[in-house]
């Protein structure tokens, strides 16, 4: 990084020099008689000459930089080295800015690899020795403490706990384990302690393969051969068979140079660099950090958009939906009163969620709490003024013979979970009070930017480690065309890899960690900028700085718009380079007035993609 950083601000350095000595000689300055134009032909045109001669000998590479060395160096020759300094300027600008945008992105491997438990705790013969997580083996007991990463994948045999997965499934609520679940490496314990049997090895865990996948999920034809290049080596050939045609008819070296001059594709190299940078311009402007301009090509080509739930159609965070008191005579600010006094004492992601509803909405002082209890995977119990209050699961209540009626759940509940929200009931000295729903909650233009990408002739498809019902109501909701649900990364990786197998472009919207690799198999990955880890940022091609989804049509809209003023400048340069090959081949342009004519073509290529800086969007 740090010696591609010298060489691009050394490029910046040389193309800064050289255009001011360009300038110079135009006007006249000429100190002690010395043509300024020749810094321009040594710090612009040898590079480029070397870079030509470099691929003509190790690759037989054809390509715009070898007619343009065949130009400058014909120049030179006939006496006319403005028109040589003035190629080689326009040309090494255009180089640079092509280069800058098709910088390669950056992946979170080495973030991934943080994650990597380093040690475990072993269990044996009754002892306990901390070990390299690297040497686990399978059959090995291990105990693992609360706030811990679990070390390997196995089963959980003694113990329980809640345990946070979002590092493989992405799913924002923490998943109870009991005895006999299985738990896998990465994840986090979030309470109690508890004795796993490890299933695989260190080497073979769940985040493991992760970052394999990662390393690994490359798209395959990602790379865009650049517009330029796929006209130069025809470029090359006519322009030698005009000059030399020229040549021999009129026995004119001038007319022949200035063929070689004008036919310079000067426009032609700058058509996909300015619209890609005037383009990223735009995107910025909303909130889109594109790393690379191919992304932008490839992007306009899609034909299928992927998007994960948790944190992309939805906000990412469990939020307080509703309160729904068991009887009329119990109030909703005094469930909601007890609950938060309560919870307000736990750490439970939930807890959290429902403390921070409370302190939005109330400002009245919660109760003191004491005999405080959490029952892992069921719930919590304490005693508020004198009164047994606990709050959990349906399983909690029925350990506690508390009765949830049916036609209360059925007419009041049943709904939400269908939907996959976490209900918590709460009861008081044996009596239920009501519950409380929690849920993820769906962006608000969720429908609406599936809807317009819809409009653009795309497909949808919802991937989500969610379970089926969460998947089944959040994809009736936003009317995605396909649903996939309980994914882990590798599902993610293969059904991309099923659609690029049948040569669909494939664009890939997520946030999380486990989102990485589909992100990196996708043709192009958007990552949430907001809510997204750093290594989905670092795996994705675009970021959603503000991680709004409302940005996504525009996005789309004006890669399709790029592809086509890409498309039309090259069309534009080619036209202009045979008219002004036809005007010299008559005589009527010279070197220099060549130079100027294929300029005039290189800043109207300019100003129409820079049309793209004010490309409007849809307001959704």
């Amino acid at each position: 990084m740090e010696i591609a950083k010298i060489k691009e601000n050394k490029d910046i350095i040389f193309i800064i020099i050289s255009t001011i000595s360009v300038i110079l000689s135009f006007i006249g300055v000429k100190p002690y008689g010395f043509d300024l134009t020749w810094i321009a032909i040594v710090l612009c045109g040898i590079p480029i000459i070397l870079e030509a001669c470099e691929g003509l000998i190790t690759e037989f590479d054809i390509k715009a930089d070898v007619l343009v060395s065949i130009a400058i160096i014909a120049s030179i020759i006939i006496g006319e080295v403005f028109a040589a300094g003035e190629i080689a300027v326009i040309m090494a600008i255009g180089g640079f800015l092509e280069e800058y945008t098709v910088g390669k992105t950056q992946t979170g491997i080495e973030r991934l690899i943080d994650l990597t438990p380093q040690t475990a705790t072993r269990l044996r013969n009754g002892k306990e020795e901390v070990i390299d997580a690297e040497t686990i083996e399978i059959g090995d007991i291990l105990k693992v403490l609360p706030g811990e990463v679990v070390p390997a994948d196995g089963t959980l045999i003694k113990g329980e706990s809640s345990i946070d997965q979002s590092v493989l499934t992405g799913e924002s609520m923490p998943v109870d384990k009991l005895a006999g679940d299985e738990v896998f490496s990465g994840t986090i314990n979030l309470y109690g302690t508890f004795t796993m049997k490890a299933e695989k090895s260190g080497s073979n865990s769940s985040l493991q393969k992760l970052i394999k996948l990662v390393e690994s999920s490359k798209p395959e034809n990602a790379e865009i051969v650049r517009q330029a290049d796929k006209w130069a080596t025809w470029v090359v050939i006519v322009a030698f068979i005009g000059a030399i045609a020229t040549w021999l008819v009129t026995r004119d070296i001038i007319r022949s140079v200035t063929i070689l001059v004008v036919f310079c594709p000067c426009a032609l190299v700058l058509a996909t660099p300015t619209a890609i940078m005037a383009a990223i311009g735009n995107l910025t402007k909303h909130g889109i950090l594109v790393k690379d301009g191919e992304s932008i090509e490839t992007l306009a080509k899609i034909k299928t958009v992927i998007l994960d739930k948790t944190g992309t159609l939805t906000y990412g965070n469990p939020e307080l939906v509703e309160i729904i008191p068991y009887e009329s005579k119990i109030s909703k600010d005094d469930l909601i009163y007890q609950l938060t006094s309560l919870e307000s004492n736990s750490e439970h992601p939930l807890a959290k969620s429902i403390v921070k509803y409370y302190k939005n909405n109330y400002t009245e002082k919660l109760l003191e709490v004491t005999n405080f209890k959490v029952i892992i995977g069921k719930g919590v119990k304490g005693k508020i003024e004198g009164e047994e209050i606990i709050a959990g699961n349906k399983e909690f209540m029925s350990d506690k013979n508390i009765e949830l009626p049916e036609t209360y759940i059925k007419n009041n509940i049943e709904s939400y979970l269908n939907t996959g929200s976490t209900a918590i009931y709460v009861a008081r000295d044996g009596f239920l009070l009501g519950c409380i729903i929690l849920s993820d909650i769906l962006r608000e233009n969720a429908e609406s930017v599936i809807s317009q990408i819809k409009d653009m002739d795309l497909n949808t498809a919802l991937l989500t480690g969610d379970n089926k019902e969460t998947g089944e109501y959040i994809a009736s909701k936003v009317k995605v065309d396909t649903l996939k649900y309980n994914c882990l990364p590798e599902d993610k990786t293969s059904f991309i890899q099923d659609l690029q197998k049948q040569d669909e472009r494939v664009a890939m919207i997520g946030d999380g960690i486990n989102d990485a690799p589909s992100l990196k198999k996708a043709d192009v990955g958007i990552s949430m900028g907001d809510v997204g880890s750093d290594i989905s940022i670092d795996a994705s091609n675009i970021t959603l700085i503000s991680g709004d989804i409302k940005e996504i049509p525009h996005l789309i809209k004006l890669s399709k718009r790029t592809v086509k003023i890409i498309n039309s400048n090259i069309a534009f340069s080619l036209g202009l380079n045979f008219l002004a090959m036809f005007l010299a081949m008559l005589g009527i342009l010279g070197p220099i007035t060549g130079a100027l004519v294929h300029n005039v073509g290189s800043v109207f290529v300019i100003i129409i993609s820079a049309s793209l800086l004010n490309y409007g969007r849809k307001k959704i």
